[in-house]
Parts: structure tokens; C-alpha cells; sequence
């Protein structure tokens, strides 16, 4: 059982600020840092620290073969990776004392993904393996339908949220995965917010009855509600200095729980504890735990 990630590659420029920049202000950073990033990327590296076998379906620019190695060296399959005359993806994101982020994308070669090679790579795909996918690459409804033709398990992240994903075809869509502003967004429903959580996970269940809802909330915890259950776990107490990768280890380990036969309870505990762990330390795909350091780390 394997996992196709068709995801975003980005480089990441880190600029560890006081606070974010404002309008017609210059603003001087404490720190930069270059890194591999992009949400595909990272929850692949997430996928493969919790355990997991993965293939990632993605394109880079012919002038970054050292993403190629960096990919190797953590244990992606790259055979679907394609290197083209375009820029790879990249963001310059700001990191402020506070531990948030705001984060501006360019999207490259992502966004020139070609459907022949999508539709060849997931032809490799069987039942029981699955397909994760974000909303960063070009192609996104075409991949759902793809997977679904081959009977693989389906984990949406539509982030970032666009009015699109909600024409997507989300009845192929076994696990949606959103935060409140994106669940908010998909609703499309000025009388909910983002600060109504419970309100928010009863609607999207109610809009969509088959999919098993994952709704995180950052430090407030995660909820999940599918059609049998509906559970919420808190989050661990600890001090963030970067929630740049938080989200995309929660996927990962999430996801490795699933596969492997977790109750849902135990997949979000143990998702809650890795992303906790990341928020600890700057960085996006550097700050992601491996899964013993998972399994043996200490909150008390």
C-alpha cells in the first residue's frame, strides 16, 4: 500500500520578522533562510517520516536537480517528478516573533502539470493504494476523477481554498481536510464564520453526507465528523515559533495512522502530537518529527 502525492514543490524564502510588513513600509529582517517547501512537498516528507511508501507527482525547473536529490535523501519516489523549461514554485514568507506566518505564492511549474503524465502515473495505482492531493497544482478535478477510476482512497486539502473546489467533483473525495477559513470558504456562508467551528463541521457534513470531515483548528485542537461518529481532541500546550509546516505534518501523520488501521481517535491524537512537535522549531520541511521521535517525545 502506497501513497501518490500530486503536490506542489515550492523553495521557500524565510524572513523571521518583528511583524509582518504593512503597506508602503520597508522592513528589515532578523533572519533568512532558503528551504524546500511547497504543501506537496512537505506532506510528502511528512508521509515518509511517519513510515509511509510514497510517490510524488509533481514538476521542478530543469535548474533544480538538487530538489531530485533532496527527495532522494529523504526516500520519495521521484520516478514521477519531471524536470521543464519553467520556474519551480516559490514563496516568500514571513515569519514574525509571534510564531505566525503570512505567506506569498508563485505558483511555476506547478500550475503546468500535463493531464497524459498525471493520468499515467495514477494508472500504477491499485486498490488500497490512496491519493493525497492540495489545491496548489493545475489539474486538481481531473486527479480526483483518476484516482476515483482506480478505486484508491481520496485525501482533499483544498488549500488554498478557491471558489473552484466547490464545482470540483467532491464525491470522489474520501477524507476532506480543511482548517475553519477554508471550511468557511467552501460553505460560502456569510453566517458562519471561522470562529464557529461546531457550526461550521455540522454544515459541511450536512452539504456533504459521504465524506469523513477533518476540520483542524490549530491550537484549539481538531474535529472529525463522518457519518457514524464525530470526535475532537485538543491540541498540546506548547510555545510556536513557526506553524509553517504544522498543517502538512498533521496530514502525513494522519494519513499514516489511517493506512494503517488507527481508530480515528488515535490518528488524530497522534497527527495533534506531531504538528505540535513541528510548531517548535523554524522552518517547514526541517521542522517535520520522524515518527520515533514522535512515538518517544515528552509534553510534560
Amino acid at each position: 500500500m502506497k501513497v501518490f502525492n500530486y503536490g506542489s514543490i515550492n523553495i521557500d524564502h524565510i524572513y523571521r520578522v518583528g511583524d509582518f510588513v504593512r503597506p508602503g513600509e520597508t522592513l528589515a529582517s532578523n533572519n533568512y533562510r532558503m528551504m524546500l517547501g511547497g504543501k506537496g512537498a512537505n506532506q510528502s516528507i511528512a508521509l515518509v517520516k511517519a513510515g509511509v511508501h510514497v510517490q510524488h507527482i509533481g514538476r521542478i525547473s530543469d535548474s533544480d536537480e538538487w530538489i531530485c536529490n533532496k527527495f532522494r535523501d529523504y526516500g520519495i519516489g521521484a520516478y514521477c517528478l519531471q524536470m521543464v523549461d519553467e520556474p519551480t514554485g516559490h514563496a516568500i514568507i514571513q515569519v514574525s516573533d509571534a510564531g505566525e506566518n503570512s505567506i506569498l505564492l508563485y505558483g511555476g511549474a506547478n500550475q503546468t502539470n500535463a493531464l497524459a503524465n498525471l493520468a499515467e502515473c495514477l494508472s500504477n495505482g491499485e486498490s488500497g493504494d490512496w491519493l493525497l492531493l492540495q489545491n496548489e497544482c493545475n489539474l486538481t478535478a481531473d486527479a480526483l476523477k483518476l484516482a476515483k477510476n482506480q478505486e484508491m482512497t481520496v485525501a482533499f486539502n483544498p488549500a488554498p481554498m478557491t471558489a473552484e473546489v466547490r464545482d470540483m467533483p467532491l464525491d470522489c473525495v474520501d477524507y476532506l481536510i480543511v482548517n475553519e477559513i477554508e471550511a468557511a470558504d467552501l460553505l460560502n456562508d456569510t453566517d458562519i464564520g471561522a470562529d464557529q467551528p461546531e457550526a461550521l463541521l455540522e454544515q459541511l457534513h450536512a452539504r456533504y453526507p459521504q465524506l469523513k470531515i477533518v476540520l483542524t483548528l490549530g491550537d484549539k485542537g481538531v474535529m472529525y465528523q463522518d457519518a457514524e461518529q464525530t470526535l475532537a481532541v485538543a491540541a498540546q500546550k506548547v510555545e510556536s515559533v513557526d506553524t509553517t509546516a504544522a498543517g502538512d505534518t498533521f496530514i502525513g501523520y494522519f494519513i499514516q495512522q489511517a493506512m494503517t488501521g488507527a481508530s480515528v481517535k488515535e490518528a488524530l491524537e497522534t497527527a495533534s502530537k506531531a504538528s505540535a512537535i513541528t510548531v517548535q522549531t523554524l522552518g517547514a520541511s526541517e521542522s517535520i518529527p520522524d515518527r520515533q521521535t514522535v512515538l518517544s517525545f515528552d509534553f510534560n
